[in-house]
């Protein structure tokens, strides 16, 4: 018989496919990640000040970090007891606060927007579109460039907003997720290699890279399956020849693996040179030999391929489920 977590994930992940982030909602209610942010710029006001020596600031970093995870436990155990103590009302409530911290529908919707940029609105509303979900200069990137910014994007936020959530809910339940959403959050902040948080951030990227490490390669093998059923058996073998040879190219120890899934999947090249504000950032190209001239069609099999990737793993989880 299913157990009750593993059912509540399964319709959880059901229904943030279906709904998604309903904009009417979050216009009027603050999204939970946003308090997760406020949470981190008040330690990163209290603690992170420049007149403290690098050592105070990276101890201060660890103690916000460790604050914060604590702050989340606590937080989704409470949520977890009350929605036990509620029957039927707290396990449909446990489902939708489970939905809300997924994002596989609002994940589709902006890569799609990027699509039908290029499409029908030209070079300039790829880049109105690819600006919104993505850091580097859009005014420096042409139509192959703002495609593989899209596929990227697409790739690299499908193991840490859709696979990785539900894998920390499925391991801990609503602690695990909070948890999670907490860290990702604090590292998508403050775990940046500027001089303000190099000190400061390094503790909650260090964490985040390995709270990414399963779900990342989790995400890679459900790419290279979904390139078998939707490409064929030639796709599936070059995506995972390409996941296992180019990982590594990408600075991250988690992206590379769902980003070179992806470019060998759709026989793409992507990452290289690229530009975020102002600063070049110079990396080898992953599947190098792939097509460059890329554009919003490729964009199109990508949002394919990863839907795919989704329903595998839905899939899997119910037979396992089951079993």
């Amino acid at each position: 018989m299913m157990e009750a977590n593993q059912l509540i994930l399964l319709l959880a992940l059901v229904l943030d496919r279906v709904v998604g982030d309903p904009p009417w909602l979050w216009s009027r209610l603050p999204h939970p990640v946003v308090l997760f942010g406020k949470c981190i710029a008040a330690f990163d006001r209290l603690l992170n000040r420049p007149v403290l020596a690098g050592p105070l600031r990276k101890a201060g970093g660890v103690v916000a970090i460790v604050l914060l995870l604590l702050v989340s436990l606590s937080v989704g155990y409470g949520l977890h007891r009350l929605f036990a103590m509620l029957g039927f009302l707290g396990f449909l409530l446990e489902i939708v606060v489970t939905a809300v911290f997924l994002a596989q529908k609002s994940l589709l919707d902006h890569v799609k927007a990027v699509a039908d940029g290029l499409l029908h609105g030209g070079l300039a509303g790829g880049r109105r579109a690819v600006s919104m979900i993505v850091g580097r200069d859009p005014d420096m990137l042409d139509e192959a460039g703002v495609a593989r910014a899209a596929l990227e994007s697409l790739s690299e936020n499908f193991a840490d907003g859709v696979v990785a959530p539900a894998l920390w809910y499925g391991l801990l339940g609503l602690p695990g997720l909070l948890a999670y959403k907490m860290l990702n959050t604090a590292d998508s902040m403050i775990g940046h290699k500027s001089e303000r948080y190099m000190q400061f951030g390094w503790a909650s990227a260090r964490l985040d890279d390995l709270a990414n490490w399963p779900a990342a390669r989790l995400a890679g093998l459900l790419i290279v399956c979904a390139a078998g059923i939707g490409e064929g058996m030639a796709a599936a073998k070059r995506c995972f020849t390409v996941m296992m040879a180019d990982h590594g190219l990408h600075r991250s120890p988690n992206s590379g693996w769902p980003e070179a899934a992806t470019a060998g999947a759709l026989d793409v090249a992507l990452a290289g040179p690229r530009i975020y504000a102002g600063d070049a950032v110079y990396e080898p190209m992953m599947n190098a030999a792939g097509q460059r001239a890329i554009g919003g069609a490729d964009i199109r099999r990508g949002l394919l391929l990863i839907d795919g990737a989704w329903r595998i793993g839905v899939g899997i989880l119910l037979l396992l489920a089951l079993l």
